[in-house]
């Protein structure tokens, strides 16, 4: 009897019922901006934090060459993880894991960490990985803002361990932020570091400061924190899909057990071992991201009412806000001119943020344009109707 109606019980079930209850009302990530990007070609891209400087000649013979052998399973690897772990200055593979991109570095070390109830803590606006991750396994993400104080975004390091807590599994920072662009303290990293938690630092846009900004040197003093790197930035090679992480052997080791095997294809290995030799095409791309990021602030610096936070990235967040301006208006009048921007939502009391990825010196100089325009044309509709 307990066993029919067992059986009567599970063919009253529909397939939604074998989901696990906090996977119910996700869904799945979808980037608009680059959707659009791909549909319309002629719209110019300057919203995905993506490399304008198309790749090296290097890079494509490598590309060609291995494409050749795209019929064979790749290798574990051993070659690029020895070569990142020398530029790091750690012992050697061992302390190296790789992943498709450095999103599904994130998704490895979460699912390493986090079960149904545990919590994530991030200091927000930030990069949306973390939360779709937690999310995914059940956990909860503990957000805490950061400082918006002086035309700056501050990390918010005292708040954010008072936050700490015994379901506390993850502790996730971006350095530099994504999307304000800035670097924390270090003497915060040590404070978040003595904890014991799960330290991740997310360093996605470090090589445009140079690995001396890195805290890699804090994986040799403290045992559970971890480095996120990516070659889809300063690098270019966000097509590839190479990221890669930096932890204690240990840790290490016991991430990589997660991996899907084969999860980096051969091109893309071999590739970004090109990539990470060629240092003198590295410093190109570096230069000329940082000469736009400084010509850029520079061009608007002097319009009223416009707030643009310094970047040590190869994207700018602006704040029109204080000027009466809505970032959705300066979006939809800039993809009427041609470009994509990247939007925010409302934070701080304010519905005006907006972000440009640095694109081609045209395209540059044409944001630049659209901005000046948008904000002479609209300033001086509203002098026109206080008169």
């Amino acid at each position: 009897m307990t066993g029919k109606t067992t059986r009567q019980k599970m063919l009253k079930k529909t397939i939604e019922d074998y989901f696990v209850p906090w996977i119910k009302p996700l869904k799945m990530y979808v980037s608009d901006h680059i959707e659009l990007a791909w549909q319309k070609p002629g719209l110019h891209r300057m919203m995905s934090n993506e490399n304008p400087v198309p790749p090296s000649r290097k890079i494509i013979k490598t590309i060609l060459k291995y494409s050749a052998l795209a019929n064979r399973y790749p290798d574990q690897g051993l070659s690029v993880r020895s070569k990142i772990a020398a530029i790091n200055g750690l012992k050697g593979p061992e302390n190296v894991v790789l992943g498709n991109g450095s999103s599904e570095i994130f998704d490895m070390i979460f699912r390493s960490f986090v079960t149904r109830g545990d919590q994530v803590i991030q200091e927000i606006p930030c990069f949306g990985i973390y939360k779709l991750r937690c999310e995914l396994l059940g956990g909860k993400i503990v957000s805490v803002p950061m400082i918006y104080r002086d035309n700056q975004l501050l990390y918010n390091t005292d708040a954010l361990l008072k936050l700490v807590s015994s379901k506390t599994k993850i502790i996730t920072i971006a350095n530099p932020n994504n999307p304000s662009g800035n670097f924390m303290d270090n003497r915060d990293f040590v404070k978040i570091a003595g904890t014991g938690i799960p330290f991740v630092i997310d360093e996605a846009y470090i090589e445009y400061s140079g690995l001396g900004k890195s805290q890699v040197n804090l994986i040799k003093k403290f045992q559970n924190v971890i480095i996120t790197r990516t070659l889809s930035k300063a690098y270019g090679l966000a097509g590839l899909r190479f990221g890669y992480l930096l932890a204690d052997e240990g840790i290490a080791g016991k991430i990589a057990a997660t991996l899907i095997p084969w999860n980096v294809g051969t091109i893309s290995m071999w590739t970004a071992l090109t990539a990470l030799e060629d240092n003198r095409d590295l410093e190109k791309k570096v230069k000329y991201n940082n000469r736009q990021v400084a010509f850029i602030i520079k061009m608007l610096e002097n319009i009223p009412g416009l707030i643009s936070f310094p970047s040590r990235a190869n994207f700018i967040l602006f704040d029109a806000g204080p000027a009466g301006y809505k970032g959705a208006d300066i979006i939809e009048f800039a993809t009427k001119r041609g470009i994509i921007l990247r939007g925010e939502k409302t934070q701080y009391g304010s519905d005006g943020w907006f972000r440009v990825t640095i694109g081609t010196e045209k395209e540059n100089q044409k944001f630049v344009g659209l901005i000046r325009d948008f904000f002479s044309f609209n300033n001086s509709k509203k002098n026109r109707l206080k008169q």
